[in-house]
Order: C-alpha cells, then sequence, then structure tokens
C-alpha cells in the first residue's frame, strides 16, 4: 500500500513538472537559430519598407531590435544582406549571413508573385536549417473571396496565443499588391536590387553589436504579437509552384559549419537566460509605452487588475465626495453658531464627540492633567452665563427711555407749577396789566 501511494505521489509531481515546461515554453519556440529572427517581424518590416534598399538598412539597424542573429559563432550581431532572384513576374528576395569568406547562409526568402490580374500572394519562407521544414509566413488572405479553404486554426476572428487574445485581421490579394514596397518592384524603371555587402566589407553605417539572449528578444517582441499573429499567420505549404525547381534546388545558400553547430548544440547557450524575458519586455515598455499599454490590455489577467484598480479610484472619489459633503455641513453649522448661540454650543458638543469617535486611543488614554475636565466645565458655566446676560445693546437703548422718561416728568411737573402759580395771582394785578 505504502509503494502504491509512493508511486501516485511521484507521478503527480512528474505531471505537474510537465505541465510547467509546457507553460513556460512559447507556442512558436523553435529551438533553433532562427528563434533569434522573428519573421512576423521581418513580415511587417517588409510591408512597411518603400524600396528593398530601405528595407535591408532598417534590418540591420540595431535600434528596429529585429536582427539578432549570430550564425558564425563570434559574439556579434551579423550583416543580413538582402538581393532579389527574379524568375518572371516572381521575385524571389533572399536574406543571407556571410558567415565565413567561402560560406554563405541562407535565412529566409521572400516570394512575391503577380497575376494577370493584377493581384499579388506573397509569402515568406524561413530556411530549413535554421527555421526547420515548411517554416512559412504569410498576410491573412480573405479565403471567403478568393474560394479556398480556411486553414483549421483560424476558424474565428479572435484566437489566445501566448496568453494574449488577438484580433486578426483578413486581407485581399488586391490589398497586398498596393503595398509600397510591391508597387516599387513592379514599376517598369525597377532595376533588380542586389546587396554589394559581402564578408568584411559592410556599409560604413552599420556597427555589429553583442545579440541578447533569447528570452529578452522574446520579452521584447512578445508585446507586438497582436499585431504578428492579428495579420499574418503560419502556412504548411508554398503558393509558389516552382519554389523547388527555381529557388531550393538552384540558388539555395547553406553553411556546411551551420549545420555543424546546430548539432552540437552551440546555439543552445543563447537560451540559458530565461530571466532576462522581463528586462525585454521593459525595454519595450520605454520605447512604445502606447502599444505595451495596448498589449496588456489585451491580457484578461491585467485586465482584471486595471478593473480593481478603477474599482478603487471610484471608491476613493466616492470617499471624497462624502467628506466634502461633511465639511459642508461642518462649515454650515459653523455659521450657523455664529448667529444662534445655542447651535454653536451644539456644534462644538458634535466636534468633541466626533473627535473622541475617530481617534479612540486618545479617549481611552488615562489623562495626565485631571484639572483640563474642571477648567472645561468651568469654562462651559462661563459660557453660559455670558449667554444668559442680557444684551449691551438693549440695556443702552432701556437706558436712554429712562432718562426721556425722567426729563419729560420734569417737564410735567414744571408745567404744573406754572399752572399753579397762574390761577393764584391776585385780580389787582390782572387790572395792572
Amino acid at each position: 500500500m505504502k509503494k502504491f501511494i509512493i508511486i501516485c505521489i511521484l507521478a503527480a509531481l512528474f505531471a505537474a513538472g510537465t505541465t510547467l515546461m509546457a507553460q513556460d515554453k512559447q507556442e512558436d519556440y523553435l529551438g533553433l537559430p532562427g528563434d533569434n529572427l522573428n519573421l512576423y517581424a521581418v513580415m511587417k518590416l517588409f510591408q512597411q519598407s518603400k524600396t528593398l534598399e530601405e528595407f535591408e538598412r532598417i534590418l540591420n539597424d540595431e535600434k528596429s531590435n529585429i536582427n539578432n542573429l549570430d550564425l558564425n559563432g563570434d559574439n556579434m550581431v551579423d550583416y543580413i544582406k538582402v538581393f532579389d532572384d527574379v524568375d518572371g513576374d516572381v521575385h524571389n528576395i533572399v536574406l543571407q549571413v556571410a558567415v565565413s569568406p567561402k560560406e554563405n547562409q541562407d535565412v529566409a526568402v521572400f516570394t512575391v508573385q503577380r497575376f494577370n490580374n493584377g493581384q499579388v500572394q506573397l509569402q515568406l519562407t524561413g530556411d530549413e536549417e535554421l527555421y526547420g521544414k515548411n517554416y512559412i509566413i504569410e498576410p491573412i488572405f480573405d479565403n471567403e473571396n478568393n474560394g479556398e479553404t480556411p486553414n483549421p486554426g483560424y476558424s474565428g476572428n479572435t484566437r489566445s496565443v501566448n496568453g494574449q487574445n488577438i484580433t486578426y485581421i483578413r486581407t485581399t490579394p488586391a490589398e497586398i499588391a498596393d503595398w509600397p514596397l510591391v508597387r516599387f518592384m513592379y514599376l517598369p524603371s525597377y532595376t533588380t536590387w542586389q546587396s554589394s555587402w559581402y564578408w568584411g566589407y559592410y556599409p560604413t553605417y552599420w556597427h555589429p553589436w553583442r545579440p541578447a539572449y533569447y528570452h529578452y528578444y522574446y520579452g521584447y517582441h512578445y508585446n507586438w504579437n497582436n499585431d504578428y499573429f492579428g495579420h499574418y499567420r503560419r502556412w504548411d505549404s508554398h503558393r509558389y509552384t516552382r519554389w523547388n525547381d527555381f529557388y531550393y534546388s538552384g540558388r539555395r545558400s547553406f553553411s556546411p559549419d551551420v549545420n555543424r553547430r546546430i548539432e552540437v548544440g552551440t546555439y543552445k547557450a543563447t537560451y540559458s537566460h530565461p530571466d532576462q524575458r522581463k528586462d525585454g519586455e521593459n525595454k519595450f515598455a520605454k520605447m512604445h509605452p502606447d502599444e505595451y499599454r495596448r498589449s496588456s490590455d489585451n491580457s484578461s489577467g491585467n485586465n482584471s487588475v486595471r478593473r480593481s484598480d478603477q474599482q478603487s479610484k471610484n471608491v476613493g472619489q466616492s470617499n471624497g465626495k462624502r467628506a466634502s459633503t461633511t465639511r459642508r455641513s461642518t462649515t454650515t453649522m459653523t455659521n450657523r453658531s455664529a448667529t444662534d448661540p445655542s447651535v454653536g454650543k451644539n456644534a462644538g458638543a458634535t466636534r468633541r464627540s466626533s473627535g473622541a469617535a475617530t481617534n479612540k486611543s486618545v479617549v481611552n488614554r488615562p489623562p495626565e492633567k485631571p484639572n483640563v475636565t474642571t477648567r472645561r466645565s468651568s469654562t462651559t458655566v462661563t459660557d453660559k452665563s455670558v449667554i444668559n446676560r442680557p444684551p449691551k445693546k438693549n440695556n443702552v437703548t432701556n437706558r436712554r427711555t429712562v432718562k426721556k422718561n425722567k426729563s419729560e416728568t420734569k417737564i410735567k411737573k414744571d408745567n404744573n407749577r406754572k399752572s399753579l402759580r397762574t390761577k393764584t395771582l391776585p385780580a389787582e394785578n390782572n387790572s395792572y396789566r
């Protein structure tokens, strides 16, 4: 019985470890040198470029953060040269690295084919040494309009990629024909582009830099997934029917030295720092803050965090409103207490009681000076006596009234005395006058 329990525990631990390893491995992880050149990013750059010269220059620019290949193992990023092999109306745009003075290694190939109706189909194929068999990237075509059978992996308008909800956008061959670089290649004045750079001879504006570890590189490009997987997709076959006859069998360049390095595991050292993925994300957030917020919003977990933050903000605003209401009511009570002594007395009691309820630790603390209560009570009695005292203005009025009454009484007495004197005068006095 004990052995059975131990076996069950070990099986559970093994299953948990396998699950964690599967979660840690990204869906677009290859374990090959091609992991350090994101072909989705290359396709996006191709769509935005105006000429092949511009495309090659930006592809090898350190600031674009696209090229991270080090195929010859000198711990410096390799220069990727671009040239066009034309087959009728098909342009095979080859991306190639000079590994040594005698060996070249193809990295990827664009096949751009225009039809008689002016529509264009386009695919980007990673070399099998670097990406494995049939690693093909293409725009998401509108299969309904083309009469094609949709890829089973694209049955809806949204899907989850590495924990992100991606909304993908379909396009048409007519829209691809309107890409600036595609229009440029089919102009009558177009001259077939051949890069003039080779081993040991590179443009003066280019300076090699140390490559980043894979997880750092992946952490940066992970935030572009909404654009990468929203506009481009993996396909399992070549649309260009002469792929094997024209390019693979007769034009492809591959390096035995690169093949040997893959077999002995030389390139696996680039996967030795998974802790640097966060550093790559931080670099993206610093360079593209708006895109970083948008990619964060596509994650359900981040949305929940944003919602909780917003709820906390709303609660804080409501508390602020209640606090402002309390302050307004307190101000009103203060104004009323200025005109009504009884209100002022009650307001003072309310403030003392609210202060006691707010700071319980102060109330429960034993008083350091017992005489404070006595002084407070005596002050209260004094205040009551002041409140019950008649107003000074009324006292002044009363004193004036009393004084006026006294003067009126005196005048009346004087008048009475005069009238009495007049009545008591003798008659002869009247005749005398």
